[in-house]
């Protein structure tokens, strides 16, 4: 069991229909920000989930998971359907998405305050449910420390200068933020990830983190930097690798108390060491989820087993 530590995930839910080369499609339920909070469901973290499903298939696959994770899902009024991603994967198992996807989250009321905030990808663009998103965060984040992936989404963000105001507006407000390779490209083309990091980490964050793929990830925080190799692991497909690093990554956040209001004078100075452990953790938890199909990430067990492999390579 883990000392009581409320976890609160904003954004959105998609239902991931993965078509695949010769095989017939497949629903798996998705979006950034819910399977983030089904990772830390998973390894046993208390997890509410804000955000908006309907009241159709979907939407009812979406809650049955998350709350057989042992997540608490909390949605607006809205009854808008479910929104769904057309996933393709490449004969690498690589994914692109094509969304029919809309956002207009409206005020819920919580039944406490939690310790820790996650949004991102969607959810934290895409009006008009940005602006309440936005507005959770800043009145929230006064008592509860607050992570940031922004999940970039080409087709969707509009146009691009506003795109990465808005982003980098959300990277002001965090104290832990990740993004892929991928997505600092989109966002600064010909810009290197490690100055974008360094970049970002002056904006207010206190710690940055950057996946590669199979080139692992590395991580900025005040005074330095730390790197880790992606595990070798055979590629069922690449759909939710991020949201399962980031779930590892608060999970691991959480182990070394960096969290909570009370953590983040910590999190400012975490020390070399510490961030190697969180990375450790958060690629393990992405190789057991590129591992197999669909954003299927660990629970506790299979996240300490994987790293003990990692440890014995």
């Amino acid at each position: 069991m883990h000392d009581r530590l409320d976890l609160l995930v904003i954004g959105e839910c998609v239902a991931d229909i993965v078509r695949t080369p010769g095989e017939a499609d497949r629903v798996h339920p998705g979006g950034s920000p819910a399977n983030v909070a089904y990772g830390l469901a998973r390894l046993g973290r208390d997890v509410t989930l804000l955000t908006q499903l309907g009241a159709d298939g979907h939407g009812r696959l979406i809650r049955d998971r998350l709350t057989a994770a042992g997540a608490e899902v909390r949605t607006d009024a809205s009854t808008a359907p479910t929104p769904t991603a057309a996933v393709t994967l490449d004969d690498a198992g690589h994914a692109a998405y094509a969304f029919e996807i809309g956002w207009s989250l409206g005020p819920v009321a919580l039944a406490r305050p939690p310790s820790h905030v996650h949004t991102g990808s969607l959810a934290a663009v895409l009006e008009p449910g940005a602006a309440t998103v936005l507005a959770d965060v800043e009145s929230l984040r006064a008592h509860a420390t607050v992570s940031y992936d922004p999940n970039v989404r080409p087709g969707l963000m509009g146009e691009h200068t506003p795109a990465v105001a808005r982003v980098e507006r959300c990277v002001a407000l965090s104290d832990v933020v990740k993004a892929s390779d991928e997505d600092l490209s989109w966002l600064y083309p010909g810009e290197a990830p490690e100055h974008v990091a360094e970049r970002w980490l002056a904006a207010g964050p206190a710690l940055v983190l950057v996946t590669r793929g199979g080139a692992g990830a590395f991580a900025v925080f005040d005074g330095g930097r730390a790197t880790a190799r992606a595990l070798p692991v055979a590629v069922a497909d690449t759909v939710g690798a991020g949201d399962a690093f980031m779930s590892g990554t608060l999970h691991a956040l959480a182990r070394h108390s960096l969290l909570g209001g009370q953590g983040r004078a910590r999190l400012r100075a975490p020390g070399r060491a510490t961030v190697a452990d969180v990375l450790r953790h958060a690629v393990a938890s992405a190789a057991v989820t590129v591992s197999r199909a669909g954003a299927d990430p660990p629970d506790a067990a299979e996240l300490q087993e994987a790293l003990a492999h990692a440890d014995a390579l």
